[in-house]
This record gives structure tokens, C-alpha cells and sequence, in this order.
């Protein structure tokens, strides 16, 4: 189970939105890299990076600040935000990420994402970003009438590395994960799912160790590591076995 510190990025700095409007965004770290250095050395051993200004104009505006992280972490990084082409895939998978993350294509285009797969084994995670239970694209500005469960069984057998699961209406504002939706998912694809949105404190990942959350590959801990919510030390204990967490009901009353 995989706990992925998440560096969201606007105008070359470390971001956190509320509910994916850009004009609530609180800066936590103005040097990216700086960030990025700072959570492996807490012992998280992936990330979990957002071009914000890529997802809403449909190309990567980051890239140096995204380049510097590469340069800066020997953990392996995953991107999504403007991601939408085969030489845009390529192109950044030569640059040294881990994973791309394709997500307003994958609605437009499976057919690309498919193709990527098919290029790129191992490469490629789809991100579906929901509202209401409802698919949104276009860094979340546009609803579509997908349902979460019917877009993500499109992608099976096609090779996708992981599905991204975001609940919009919780991300950023602490909320929890949507735990009952993510769960669902992960149990109607075989594709591995990762949680995003809203994850809160210890409690969340206390739940993450529950055994009908075995099936998810781990969660996205953005707002909670940045506001000291959760104790990177702590977390990955619970996650590895080694500490018993607080009790989940206890936590939550």
C-alpha cells in the first residue's frame, strides 16, 4: 500500500487547491524540487505531481518546474495535467518519469490511451476526476455524462498501469476519501486503483489497511502533509505493519 505525497503545481510552484478552483490556491513551497527532496527524505518512496496550468490548457506549462523534480528525487514520478498526445507521452517518459497520467484524453480518446498502453507498458495511469459521480475533464472545468465505473471498464485488459480515482467535491477540503465509491471501483475493474481526494488524518490511512481496502494500489495525501495533519513517519509505520494506528471509529467521532 502505497501512501503518494502529491506536489500540484501553478506558475512554477507547489500548490493546494480547494475543490480544483484555481483561484483557491495556497502556496506551500515556492521551489518544487526543495519539496520533492524534503518527502523523500520523510521516506515516501513515490510521487505524485499535477501541471494544474497543463490540465486547463491541454499542454504541459510546468515542465521546468517538473524537469527539476526529476533532477532533484531518485523516487520515481508520476505527472498528469495537459498530458494528451502520443509525443507528448513519449516525450516525457524519455525525461524520466515513472508514469503518465492521462485523463481528459482518456475520454475523449481511449482509443490513444489504449495505443499508449500498447507503447509504453507499465507507463501509462488513467486519472478520472469525478463530480457527482460524474467523469470531469478539462483540469475539471467540464462534466461529462460518463459514470466513473463505465469509463474505467473501457481500459480493461488494455494495459493500464493504475486508475487514479479523484473525488472532486473532496479534494482539498479534508473531508475524507470518498472511501465507499473508491472501494466499488476497485472491486468492478482489475486495473489497481488509487485513491485521491480529501484524505484527511491518520484516520484515512488507518482505513487504507482495512481489508476491503486491500484491493487499492495506495491513496494521495496532498493538503494533510502540507498542513501537518498527518505525521509522515507515522503513516508509513501503519502502511508497512510496523505501528498499530489509532482506533478508525475512535478517530472519527
Amino acid at each position: 500500500m502505497i501512501l503518494f505525497p502529491a506536489i500540484d503545481l501553478k506558475d512554477g510552484k507547489c500548490v493546494r487547491l480547494k475543490l480544483g478552483d484555481m483561484a483557491t490556491a495556497t502556496v506551500y513551497n515556492e521551489d518544487p524540487a526543495a519539496q520533492a527532496r524534503a518527502f523523500e527524505e520523510q521516506g515516501f518512496e513515490w510521487l505524485h505531481v499535477v501541471d494544474l496550468n497543463g490540465a486547463f490548457k491541454g499542454q504541459s506549462v510546468n515542465s521546468a518546474a517538473v524537469g527539476a523534480i526529476l533532477k532533484a528525487t531518485k523516487n520515481p514520478v508520476q505527472l498528469g495535467g495537459g498530458i494528451r498526445t502520443l509525443p507528448q507521452i513519449e516525450d516525457w517518459l524519455a525525461r524520466g518519469l515513472a508514469r503518465v497520467i492521462l485523463g481528459t484524453v482518456a475520454v475523449r480518446d481511449p482509443e490513444l490511451v489504449k495505443e499508449a498502453c500498447r507503447l509504453f507498458p507499465g507507463k501509462v495511469a488513467v486519472g478520472i476526476d469525478a463530480k457527482g459521480g460524474k467523469v470531469a475533464v478539462e483540469g475539471w472545468a467540464e462534466a461529462s455524462e460518463l459514470g466513473v465505473i463505465e469509463l474505467a471498464k473501457k481500459f480493461e485488459g488494455a494495459g493500464v498501469a493504475a486508475i487514479i480515482y479523484t473525488d472532486i467535491d473532496r479534494d482539498g477540503v479534508l473531508t475524507g476519501i470518498n472511501w465507499e465509491s473508491t472501494i466499488e471501483l476497485a472491486e468492478a475493474v482489475s486495473i489497481p486503483v488509487i485513491a485521491s481526494g480529501g484524505l484527511a488524518s491518520i484516520a484515512d490511512i488507518v482505513r487504507m489497511t482495512m481489508p476491503d481496502a486491500k484491493k487499492l494500489e495506495g491513496a494521495i495525501s496532498g493538503r494533510a502533509l502540507y498542513d501537518g495533519r498527518i505525521d509522515p513517519a507515522e503513516a508509513l509505520a501503519i502502511l508497512r505493519g510496523e505501528k498499530p494506528g489509532p482506533g478508525l471509529f475512535e478517530e472519527r467521532a
